[in-house]
């Protein structure tokens, strides 16, 4: 896979793959939150949904296509790259 542009999850595209390289801000209580789910750096995923409206994000992540659903606001804490 080749590497592409970093962004944030929030800003992913669809039925794309991308890989977790950090968090925005380690000191914030919601990385926490965000690790305790599975999603830690090196972890590729590929956004499955998005809510309208901005609403939340569907995401399916690790070996065992794990899926989970984020806030909009959670998401903007997950520094991400595309792969392509």
């Amino acid at each position: 896979m080749k590497r592409d542009i970093s962004d944030k999850l929030c800003c992913f595209p669809r039925n794309k793959f991308g890989k977790i390289l950090g968090y925005e801000n380690n000191d914030l209580v919601m990385p926490n939150k965000i690790i305790e789910m599975g999603l830690l750096p090196q972890t590729v995923f590929k956004v499955l949904y998005q809510a309208p409206f901005s609403g939340p994000l569907y995401i399916e992540f690790g070996d065992e296509k794990s899926r989970i659903a984020l806030r909009e606001e959670e998401a903007r804490f997950i520094i991400v790259e595309s792969l392509t």
